[in-house]
């Protein structure tokens, strides 16, 4: 059975269109998109309407996490010595407790505008190291958590095999993490063979320092041309660069490109230390981009080269990776802050003349590049995507008495407090009024966990 809903205005083809119909089929997807069309008959939705976004990578664990790495405890405080602090967390974890923690973000993603998760997961085994009796255990309690919220899943077991590029083997605090080409693959295959409703997986590679030429070799095998996404983590930092070119004799991005071939399945994670040929090669390719600008701005990780790769038409998704922020109004405004800040100017994403509009151009560049890292077709308000939107509250802060066409503008740049009204995944609601429909009870189960993970600390 059909649903009908109705939009005065709708972000459609990268515009606002006035009059829009929006008819959602049996299965949950987009049946007709009917512009200038009347509201006859159709559920009337209360304000601006957009398309939502894929988040492109998480890691849901560390929703525990955000918020208590903020003091520094040494001179050299950066991305290494959070990820020390962050083991510690990751040590503890159980499969109930994991649950409960993604649940909560995954609730908060729903509220912030995403309606699909990446989830780059590597935290697979008991504690010992050891595997659980069913060793998708934690994949499973991802499973859960998004069907708790009602939020889309791609799950991305991760190869996880050394602690640096010389290194043979993992370190002690890693052990919940190791696994190889084979393990990934069988894990992959089993949440697909499950068909859960609004869950799939692809394959996920930590980053050519924890997989080497040999492990990326063999899980290409077992991936072949099967039409699964694969993510990597590549050029976070500087002494990851360093310790590649020491390596290899070349750049992540270059040594990816010339040894690996990557194609458009391929999603490399942060990219945020290039040089132009790097990105000129990653173009050639057709893989896409996942940037993270709230976490990198956490970690000091620096900013990438945002004019280079908009230029290059690489396709860019955004990220919450390590959950310090979960909107995407907030994700793509520290995009182009970060860019301003570091570049001395403004409207850094913009393209004058042709899209002069920075949120619009980033905007619209996430939902053209929502579909590939979730392993989709396609994605937005478009015939054949999953009914997934959002609707603007028109009395919200940033919205208030603005011209309709500076709807974007004033959600992603000029909001305070909560701008999305209702969210819907396959025609579904999942938020209303500002508010998830279950937060209360998703919100108490997390604050136990909570309590019982960091109570001794208080």
């Amino acid at each position: 059975m059909s649903r009908i809903f109705f939009a005065e205005r709708a972000w459609v083809g990268g515009a606002w269109r006035r009059g829009v119909r929006l008819t959602v089929g049996a299965d949950g997807g987009w049946q007709a998109i009917d512009i200038g069309a009347p509201a006859d008959g159709a559920e009337r939705l209360a304000g601006p309407v957009l398309p939502s976004l894929v988040d492109a990578h998480s890691h849901a664990f560390q929703r525990a996490f955000a918020g208590l790495a903020e003091t520094r405890e040494r001179a050299d405080d950066d991305f290494w010595s959070w990820r020390e602090r962050m083991y510690g967390l990751a040590l503890r974890l159980t499969p109930e407790q994991l649950h409960a923690i993604a649940a909560q973000l995954y609730v908060e993603l729903l509220e912030g505008g995403y309606t699909q998760v990446c989830e780059f997961h590597y935290l697979h085994h008991a504690a010992d190291g050891t595997a659980h009796a069913d060793p998708y255990a934690m994949s499973w309690a991802l499973a859960d958590a998004a069907a708790d919220a009602g939020l889309g899943l791609t799950v991305l077991p991760v190869l996880y095999a050394h602690a640096g590029f010389a290194q043979p083997g993992l370190r002690a605090e890693q052990r919940r993490f190791a696994t190889d080409a084979d393990w990934v693959w069988r894990a992959s295959r089993a949440v697909n063979a499950a068909r859960r409703p609004l869950v799939n997986a692809g394959v996920a590679l930590h980053s050519l320092r924890a997989a080497h030429a040999a492990d990326v070799d063999a899980l290409k095998a077992h991936v072949g041309d099967a039409d699964l996404p694969i993510h990597i983590h590549i050029a976070e930092q500087p002494q990851e660069v360093a310790d590649c070119v020491k390596a290899t004799g070349q750049r992540p991005m270059d040594y990816l490109c010339t040894r690996f071939a990557p194609d458009a399945r391929w999603q490399l994670v942060h990219a945020t230390h290039s040089v132009p040929a790097e990105i000129a090669a990653v173009a050639r390719s057709g893989a896409g981009v996942v940037l993270c600008p709230g976490t990198e701005a956490n970690l000091g990780d620096g900013a990438c080269d945002l004019p280079g790769w908009l230029a290059a038409s690489v396709p860019l998704s955004i990220g919450s990776d390590s959950q310090v922020t979960r909107g995407v109004a907030e994700e793509l405004r520290w995009l182009e802050y970060g860019q301003r800040l570091a570049r001395g100017q403004r409207n850094i994403a913009a393209a004058p003349g042709r899209e002069p509009a920075s949120a619009a151009r980033l905007f619209e560049a996430c939902v053209q590049a929502s579909a590939a890292p979730a392993g989709f077709a396609c994605w937005g308000l478009a015939v054949g995507a999953r009914a997934d939107f959002l609707v603007l509250d028109p009395q919200a802060s940033g919205l208030l008495g603005l011209p309709a066409e500076h709807a974007l503008d004033g959600w992603i740049f000029a909001s305070q407090g909560q701008a999305i009204r209702d969210v819907y995944v396959a025609g579904a609601p999942r938020v209303r009024g500002g508010r998830h429909v279950d937060a209360a009870a998703v919100a108490a189960r997390f604050a136990a966990v909570m309590d019982a993970l960091w109570s001794a600390s208080r």
